[in-house]
């Protein structure tokens, strides 16, 4: 048997369009000798459609859609898809999140997800009921183990704590199996392909069987999925694999135990495939805007958005704007010029000493007296967040947002000033990624892309005079270590304090600061995620709360204290 795995890219919400694509991809895989095509979790409606799925005008349309794709299924062919489906059970919620298996002239086969996450980016159990039980599927005497994304997640190793008391791999191989077949629409995030791989290699050593995972591909809103679909063999072996972050067939002949050499995958050259994709997507996918606008300040910051722009949508849907002020070096206007030259963009230098020296005049009644500060730093960077929206309005373009992740935590950017726009592309990228990302754009393009001199200067907002990001922040080797162990490993004061050999008072002031200005990351614009912990929808911190670590120990100790008394 012929199995063709469909890396597929959907739109969320594009029934017709996800349907017709669907169709064309069967055909052409039936075309190529395949007697079954898997696509993805949720591969006609997209992942995830959030609150479209409590609209039961759009299930209707789900379900005028997979009847589509069901008349259209060749003779002899089978085609798996993902999509929601109406719960026939009164009780429980609405919908289960199914994989329906498709034959000319036969009813739909049907089987659900069991494993509902909810945490970080994933909020399944709002809309679905977990299935009850997983159901085998015979096609041309072959037993298909067919389960969903976060189903085969559920092993020890993998785990820091038990989640669920199902395991729904487990149940399909006591049932007999021949092949477990994962449906997914598992984000990508700095090394998911290697857990990923470790996961799958682990399920078939230890159940014996062959496993294929195909899983989505393209970007949506924050999330972007890298694909990384491919099949192993019973004792973990790669058999066949798709590229990462583009669509793809890959076919494989069922029994063949040809081993397949693995791609290669280097953190840095994923995060910046991710980071174009993210873009491209987001720009088209939405299609409100056919352009993007950059403020460029000669950094490295802008730099490295403005070269991710132009991978991803060409020179000509990117242009740039320098707006130097009276504490800009010459360097920011030189490099920005430079830039813009290497990439082929359009340029345009607009000073706003005029503009900022109008708001000093009319704020003077009020501000005399008291000494400069970051209220008048901050007119600069608002000056220039309404130059770039006025541009962007009239000429229909999108404004992307340069400040990255280590600056979101520690509240280092300017609410309507340097945070206005449509999409921060670097919002999950620390600061020394920013560099490495920079230095793998020139090695990659085989020339200068990015100014040696935007790379190697100190990094300044050039707010003040002489100003440099040091002033204000710790070192970003330093300061980007703390930041990822405290948000993305979520480890506490003493550990990060030991593991980077930091005082506690020193560690505890970062991480107050990152508490502190929650309020700031409400309020930017969607941000693409790389990472396992964003600041997107994953992370749900209360903006207003009265809790800091020194509360907590205090209340600990007041209330044992209580209790013992």
């Amino acid at each position: 048997m012929k199995i063709a795995l469909a890396q597929f890219n959907p739109i969320v919400g594009d029934l017709t369009g996800n349907a017709h694509r669907t169709i064309e991809w069967m055909e052409r895989a039936h075309g190529e000798g395949a007697d079954l095509i898997v696509f993805p979790e949720l591969s006609v409606v997209g992942y995830s459609p959030h609150d479209l799925l409590d609209n039961h005008h759009f299930i209707d349309a789900t379900e005028a859609a997979i009847r589509l794709i069901h008349e259209r299924v060749p003779e002899g062919m089978g085609v798996i898809v993902g999509a929601p489906i109406r719960n026939p059970n009164p009780v429980g919620k609405k919908l289960l999140n199914a994989a329906l298996f498709l034959e000319c002239g036969r009813p739909v086969r049907t089987t659900a997800k069991m494993l509902l996450p909810t945490y970080d980016v994933y909020d399944e159990y709002r809309y679905f009921e977990p299935a009850e039980r997983q159901k085998v599927i015979d096609f041309k005497g072959v037993r298909l183990g067919v389960h969903i994304c976060e189903d085969m997640w559920n092993i020890e190793e993998y785990a820091s704590y038990h989640m669920y008391e199902r395991k729904p791999v487990q149940e399909l191989v006591d049932q007999g199996v021949d092949l477990l077949i994962n449906l997914s629409a598992s984000p990508y995030a700095h090394d998911r392909h290697g857990v990923r791989s470790g996961i799958i290699e682990t399920l078939c050593q230890r159940h014996g069987k062959p496993f294929m995972m195909v899983n989505q591909v393209g970007a949506n809103t924050e999330l972007i999925f890298d694909g990384d679909s491919r099949v192993h063999s019973g004792d973990g072996r790669l058999l066949a694999c798709a590229p990462s972050f583009q669509e793809a067939i890959v076919y494989w002949e069922f029994g063949d135990e040809t081993s397949c050499p693995p791609l290669p995958h280097d953190r840095i050259a994923n995060l910046h495939d991710a980071l174009v994709l993210g873009i491209r997507e987001y720009v088209d996918k939405t299609a409100a805007f056919d352009q993007v606008l950059i403020g460029l300040s000669g950094g490295i910051d802008s730099a490295v958005t403005a070269a991710l722009a132009v991978e991803a949508l060409g020179p000509d849907r990117v242009s740039g704007i320098t707006m130097p002020s009276v504490h800009s070096s010459a360097g920011s206007v030189s490099d920005s010029e430079a830039l813009a030259r290497n990439l082929r963009i359009t340029f345009h230098e607009l000073p706003i000493k005029d503009v900022v020296g109008s708001f000093e005049t009319i704020l003077e009644p009020l501000f005399e007296g008291t000494p400069f500060g970051i209220a008048e730093e901050n007119i600069q960077a608002r000056s220039r967040g309404v130059i770039l929206m006025a541009v962007a309005n009239k000429f229909s373009r999108m404004v992307l947002t340069t400040g990255n992740k280590s600056e979101l935590a520690m509240g280092y950017a300017t609410l309507y000033g340097d945070m206005s726009g449509g999409l921060a592309v670097l919002a999950d990228v620390f600061k020394m990624d920013v560099y490495a990302l920079a230095r793998y754009i020139n090695e990659r393009a085989g020339e200068e892309r990015i100014p040696l001199s935007s790379i190697e200067k100190p990094p300044s907002a050039e707010l003040r005079p002489d100003q440099k990001d040091e002033d204000s922040l710790p070192p970003y080797p330093v300061l980007d270590e703390i930041l990822r162990r405290y948000i993305e490993e979520r480890q506490d004061e003493e550990v990060i304090a030991m593991a980077t050999g930091q005082s506690v008072g020193f560690v505890r002031g970062i991480l107050d600061a990152v508490d502190r200005n929650e309020y700031k990351r409400k309020q930017a614009p969607p941000g693409l995620r790389v990472s396992v912990k964003g600041f997107g929808s994953g992370r749900r911190m209360p903006i207003v709360a009265r809790v800091n670590r020194q509360d907590i120990e205090r209340m600990m100790n007041e209330l044992e204290e209580e209790s013992r008394a």
